[in-house]
């Protein structure tokens, strides 16, 4: 089954986060990363299509869920195509009332504040051996408290597991994610 309506998100859980200074850049980039979701599925499916002897190349199938605590997401998975033997992509965007011990303990400023988090990650497994298994992330966190200014950052990453390395590959994808990370710092890329 194709993704329905890519363009219509009416059927994704609603951010019940109070307005807040950031409130209209917090929408924006909730819908960027839903946008985000659609148009790697999209490629992906265009891949399996391309590369299919099938007349129905597998598809993804997407999985609308909500999550008790606060927030939700859509969930896209691609499985037994003739060129992706699985993939993966997620889109959540989930709310917390209290942030765990582990969330504040290198980041004491972020205490007693409610957060949200939202964010698209990616798993990629080609049925060719001599493709790369993938993975990708991007998230915003966002920590709030009652009459204070949000805490707020971006974060992610993305790596290849090559099964058979091919040099001229490894060396092309570090240059990419060196030119990535350039225009933020010429530390940037040895630092991650």
């Amino acid at each position: 089954m194709t993704i329905p309506n890519i363009d219509n998100h009416d059927n994704l859980p609603e951010t019940n986060s109070a307005v807040t200074p950031t409130h209209n850049d917090i929408t924006r980039v909730r819908e960027f990363l839903v946008d985000l979701q659609a148009r790697i599925c999209q490629a992906l499916e265009a891949q399996e299509r391309d590369g299919s002897s099938n007349d129905k190349p597998a598809t993804f199938v997407p999985d609308d869920w909500e999550r008790p605590e606060g927030g939700g997401g859509r969930s896209c998975v691609l499985a037994g195509g003739e060129v992706i033997e699985k993939a993966g992509v997620m889109f959540s965007h989930i709310h917390v009332h209290n942030l765990p011990a582990s969330a504040t303990a290198r980041h004491p400023d972020i205490a007693g504040r409610k957060a949200q988090a939202m964010g698209v990650s990616l798993v990629v497994h080609p049925k060719n051996p001599n493709v790369p298994t993938s993975h990708a992330n991007v998230r915003l966190f966002v920590a709030e408290a009652e009459g204070e200014e949000p805490i707020w950052w971006f974060g992610g990453g993305f790596d290849l597991t090559p099964f058979y390395p091919v040099l001229a590959d490894c060396v092309h994808w570090h240059q990419v994610c060196h030119d990535l990370c350039a225009p933020f710092g010429d530390s940037v890329y040895p630092d991650f």
